[in-house]
């Protein structure tokens, strides 16, 4: 196992290296630096072009060609070489393959991007009001550049799917409104009240017009075919998991792994409602008043309280939780697609670690039962305790800080969190539990869904057998998850566009598991805590560095 450095240690040329890379990164990427907590790009927005694309590239090619020569002088610069070389070179092989030019989903593409950016800037003085209101009045420059590259890929390849298409361009029509419910500091300022108004109708108008060329020139040259086939999602797999691995042996794991939940379910439908029938205990759990809040306001509230008392119970007895790390704020987020998600404390950690909360318009009632389990997944002890450790790490680089995440590790990390509750006993209430079994069966339904449809694979015959379609991935899900039906939807369209990032979740979990039990028999005088001490310690890693160090000796 390697042992990494103290506090007194001193910048190596590797570290120099991985620096250099970040400060690039966020200069050609301004949403990117502002979405790690990077101060000093976020006036502006990205370019998307196909020039703006190659440049990015070109830099990640400098890069690996430096790290190649680079002394590595201890274990910190090991791990950095091996984790950033995967890495790189993975993003490497799709940017050669034009996927990262006009790229076009429900959920981590331009769009969002340009949308989602909005809500994690501060607007609490007049310096930050300023800095709000230029990178809004930068919108339409940018959504150009978005449209400039949509064209490219039109043109040149490989083509987006009709169904994304669509999609993206209904919420393009929407993304102004999602901004503007950020700016209620910028109107109440009587000097930026009448710049606000333009810049937000010139943001709706520009969105306007990327909906009107997705719905037309996107559309004309886009593919029915949801799946993006074997040879694509080879490159797409690897990348958001952080490993190299077999899809058909991925695929009959999750065939196995999701049964292994239900029975896991069926034995708490059995103390619950008498039998063994998953679907009527969660029934029976929705009609549960201890469970039921109808305020999205008291919603979030009730989700703060449960992440400080998470952080309070785990902190000096499972885990060492850094004091700056005892701040997560649970918040309401402007969009509302119906789903959680996290983003980590700035570099500076003014601005601290946040749980979102995206409420469809049409979910009146949240059930606690469902959600517990997905605090502990974004909170504390996963995700916040898991980036913010990095961001607190002293002998870690800004880039191992701040920019190494790989979905299998991060993901896998914060699924792993949520069955580690469970062995706590933070879950022995049985609707709670059934919540994190019905997180941990979606997450294996994702598995087999994407892989399934993406690489054109056979379905069960209790589907009805021939290849994997979007049908049967509907069936399959509303077969197996206790999710709103509109959230599930999302979550089906979210696999459909992002290929190979949703089975990273279970798969990276399934390293998780394998690499504990590795690592304390190579060690075998270690604790679960001394375990989490040192994986927490590496900050964000590939999966495969993260087996090699904790189980060297």
């Amino acid at each position: 196992m390697s042992a990494q450095a103290g506090a007194e240690r001193l910048p190596t040329p590797v570290d120099r290296l991985a620096e250099a890379h970040l400060a690039g990164q966020a200069r050609l990427d301004p949403l990117f630096a502002t979405e790690i907590g990077i101060a000093g790009h976020d006036h502006l927005l990205t370019d998307f072009s196909p020039d703006a694309c190659a440049a990015r590239v070109a830099q990640t090619r400098s890069t690996v060609r430096a790290l190649a020569d680079a002394p590595v002088t201890d274990d910190v610069d090991r791990v950095t070489v091996a984790t950033m070389t995967a890495s790189l070179r993975r993003e490497i092989a799709l940017a050669e393959a034009g996927e990262r030019v006009g790229e076009c989903n429900v959920i981590a593409s331009p769009l969002q991007a340009i949308r989602d950016v909005f809500d994690l800037m501060p607007t609490d003085s007049a310096h930050a009001r300023e800095i709000f209101l230029a990178r809004l009045q930068a919108v339409p420059g940018c959504v150009d550049t978005v449209i400039d590259g949509l064209r490219y890929r039109t043109a040149h390849g490989p083509p987006a799917t009709r169904r994304q298409v669509g999609l993206v361009a209904d919420q393009a029509l929407g993304a102004a409104a999602a901004i503007a419910a950020d700016t209620t500091a910028l109107a109440d300022d009587p000097a930026l009240a009448g710049p606000l108004r333009t810049a937000l109708d010139d943001a709706a108008a520009s969105f306007d017009a990327l909906a009107a060329v997705l719905r037309t020139e996107v559309m004309t040259g886009a593919t029915s075919v949801d799946a993006v086939g074997r040879e694509r999602y080879l490159r797409f797999l690897p990348a958001h998991l952080g490993a190299d691995i077999d899809p058909d042996e991925a695929y009959a794991w999750g065939l196995d792994h999701l049964a292994a939940i239900v029975d896991e379910q069926s034995a708490i439908a059995r103390d619950l409602v008498g039998s063994g029938d998953v679907r009527e205990a969660l029934a029976h759990l929705d009609t549960l008043p201890r469970y039921a809040i109808e305020d999205r306001h008291a919603f979030v509230g009730w989700m703060q309280e449960l992440s400080d008392r998470a952080v309070e119970g785990l902190a000096g007895t499972h885990f060492d939780i850094p004091a700056r790390l005892t701040r997560l704020e649970c918040r309401l987020a402007p969009s509302s697609t119906g789903i959680i998600y996290y983003t980590q404390p700035s570099a500076d950690l003014a601005r601290p670690g946040r749980m979102w909360w995206s409420v469809p318009p049409e979910q009146t009632v949240f059930h606690t039962w469902q959600e517990t389990t997905t605090v502990f997944h974004e909170g504390v002890p996963g995700h916040h305790l898991q980036l913010g450790s990095a961001v607190v790490a002293d002998d870690l680089n800004a880039w191992r800080k701040l920019a190494s995440f790989t979905s299998g590790h991060g993901e896998g990390w914060a699924l792993y969190a949520e069955r580690l509750m469970g062995e706590l006993g933070w879950l022995d209430d049985p609707g709670d539990r059934m919540g994190m079994l019905d997180s941990q069966r979606l997450r294996a339904a994702r598995v087999i869904v994407d892989i399934g449809v993406h690489c054109g694979l056979p379905a069960p015959a209790g589907l009805g057998g021939g290849t994997w379609d979007a049908d049967k991935a509907w069936q399959l899900l509303t077969g197996s998850v206790a999710m709103d039906r509109a959230v599930l939807r999302f979550e089906l369209n979210r696999y459909l566009g992002w290929p190979g990032q949703a089975p990273s979740y279970a798969l990276g979990q399934r390293v998780w598991a394998q690499t504990r039990t590795a690592a304390r028999a190579a060690h075998p005088e270690w604790t679960l805590k001394d375990f989490h001490a040192a994986a927490l310690a590496l900050g964000g890693v590939s999966l495969d560095v993260l087996a090699d160090e904790l189980t060297r000796t």
